[in-house]
């Protein structure tokens, strides 16, 4: 077994998954985003037991893995499309909180380089109410961050299907 076979690189790559499904996962956390929750939590666990194929050598585990990217991939672009208003879909909408709460993605109101004010409120003097808050500007925005994870998702996920596939054979 070479160092860069495609097993190792399998491995390799379901690594750099579960970090940034992990990272992508605390992010939905914070914005109370429950459908993306739902969805990045079974990812994780597919990706590791993709790990747990390539590791012990079970082919059944690695197609298993590669039947849920494209599902994965095809998330990824249903994201995409909704924060960029394509298709019909509206980030204003709250298909990502399954209609649950009014909250949307964490980075609106914490982006980089995001400067709010709050609104004068005799009841939320002592906390800081989000529906209160009003976001001036910001150096990106949010629904362009949102993208860039589902694109670097995409990104991570198209390689290890080229990889997956000659393992299986």
């Amino acid at each position: 077994m070479g160092c860069c076979s495609g097993r190792c690189m399998l491995i390799l790559l379901c690594c750099v998954q579960l970090i940034t499904a992990v990272e992508r996962q605390v992010f939905d956390f914070l914005g109370y985003q429950w459908a993306p929750i739902m969805v990045n939590f079974f990812h994780i666990i597919m990706v590791i037991l993709g790990l747990f194929g390539a590791v012990q050598y079970q082919s059944r585990y690695v197609v298993t893995y590669l039947l849920w990217m494209f599902v994965w991939i095809g998330w990824n672009v249903f994201v995409s499309c909704l924060y960029l208003d394509l298709g019909g879909l509206s980030k204003d909408s709250h298909i990502l909180s399954l209609g649950v709460s009014s909250h949307s993605s964490w980075w609106k109101n914490n982006g980089p380089g995001c400067y709010s004010q709050s609104l004068p409120s005799d009841r939320w003097q002592d906390n800081q109410n989000p529906k209160l808050t009003t976001v001036l500007s910001c150096w990106v925005k949010y629904q362009y961050i949102e993208v860039l994870h589902c694109s670097m998702q995409l990104l991570v996920s198209v390689s290890p299907c080229r990889v997956s596939v000659n393992l299986v054979h």
